[in-house]
């Protein structure tokens, strides 16, 4: 008796457990990489076309994959697609740390599929298990992505260090791959379960998200938002060690910036699934992210400044975007096709981010174009944000209610 009630009990805390390893693996992929550019570009051969391009691969696939992530849960079920996409990502990282750079962009493709799946089937998997706690178990899928990612980048230039580059690339399939097999049971257990996933209201089986102008701002203010963090992601360890910041420092300035990221990743989705509309944040954030852009481009020796301040930028932002997946969808259904959408959306939109910066730095010889860029790109983020931040729900139709 006391043994099926341990079961029970450990049952009632999968979904969190689950969710849990799911957001761990969804950044530290990523920001494993941007500290060792220098080093892939020597021991690999990349010219700086193809380290532009390595920077941009990883967003571009969370765009171009993430579309896949609606109809695969229909069709497996939604903790299958999980299990599935958290494998892919085991299998990336083990791959790219293959000496060859087929294997090392093979490999960036792959993890890339798997993060873009777990990305847009996350917010599903809170408005599914946790209908009534949306605003805390986001937050702490963002907390947990922001800690992740700020420990991968960290631990970069020391693993490469002490144990190879090979070792600090191939280490995160580890997290990964426990992931996988903790969601695998439910995925077992599941498999009967496809129905839930599938359109449920009337309106549901007919219309597009395509028409709703609220859905195209979520998706567009998620777009702009991911575009400004996966170059600084990308492109900041360059920029500082382009002024003087030693290497190791530098790397350390893309771990600051998603540390700082921690707290706002539970903080901000709780505030702004208590408020109504959620306006005031998009203009905390972009007057935050005018700041610390402003102050790279005329005072770089004040670095950890600016990466301070763009810590609370890129770390409200953020989680806001992705808070607003839930907050605007009435259903799990709705918010699995918003997801879906948005993320295709928004991470094609932010994956030519890193490619078009690494290319604008080559062709000007300096950072100084490319961060006049980044400052221009916060007007549209502004707009788009101030639309989708207006209470209310998307509907699958052609005008919104």
């Amino acid at each position: 008796m006391d043994f099926t009630l341990t079961i029970k009990r450990l049952s009632a805390l999968w979904p969190v457990a689950g969710l849990v390893l799911l957001a761990l693996n969804l950044r530290a992929a990523i920001t494993g990489v941007s500290p060792l550019l220098d080093h892939l570009r020597t021991v690999s051969g990349l010219s700086g076309l193809d380290v532009s391009v390595l920077t941009a691969l990883p967003v571009l696939c969370l765009g171009g994959f993430a579309w896949l992530a609606p109809p695969l849960a229909r069709r497996v079920g939604l903790e299958a697609a999980v299990a599935g996409g958290l494998a892919l990502i085991a299998g990336g990282v083990l791959l790219r740390s293959v000496p060859s750079p087929v294997a090392l962009f093979a490999g960036t493709v792959l993890a890339g599929a798997g993060i873009a799946i777990g990305n847009v089937l996350m917010p599903v998997a809170v408005k599914r298990h946790f209908p009534d706690r949306t605003g805390v178990f986001t937050g702490l899928a963002m907390m947990l992505m922001s800690a992740s990612g700020a420990l991968a980048a960290a631990m970069a230039v020391p693993l490469d260090t002490a144990a190879g580059w090979r070792t600090a690339l191939a280490v995160w399939a580890a997290p990964a791959l426990l992931a996988a097999l903790t969601w695998a049971p439910s995925a077992w257990r599941g498999r009967h379960e496809r129905p839930q996933l599938l359109p449920s209201a009337p309106e549901a089986a007919h219309g597009s998200l395509l028409r709703s102008p609220l859905a195209w701002s979520v998706a567009a203010f998620l777009g702009t938002v991911s575009l400004l963090f996966y170059v600084l992601v990308a492109w900041l360890p360059t920029i500082m060690r382009d002024n003087g910041f030693p290497p190791a420092e530098a790397g350390m300035m893309v771990s600051a910036l998603q540390i700082i990221s921690v707290p706002l990743g539970l903080a901000v989705p709780v505030a702004a699934a208590r408020m109504p509309g959620q306006r005031p944040l998009v203009i905390g954030v972009v007057v935050a992210m005018t700041v610390g852009l402003a102050g790279l481009l005329l005072a770089p020796g004040a670095g950890w400044l600016w990466v301070a301040v763009l810590g609370l930028g890129t770390g409200s932002a953020f989680p806001l975007a992705f808070a607003l997946l839930s907050l605007r969808s009435p259903s799990p259904q709705i918010a699995a096709r918003l997801s879906g959408m948005a993320q295709t959306v928004g991470y094609l939109t932010a994956g030519a981010g890193p490619l078009a910066i690494g290319v604008l730095h080559d062709a000007t010889g300096g950072w100084k174009f490319p961060l006049v860029l980044l400052l221009v790109l916060l007007l549209p983020e502004t707009a788009f944000g101030l639309l989708a931040a207006r209470a209310g729900f998307v509907h699958l139709s052609a005008c919104e209610a």
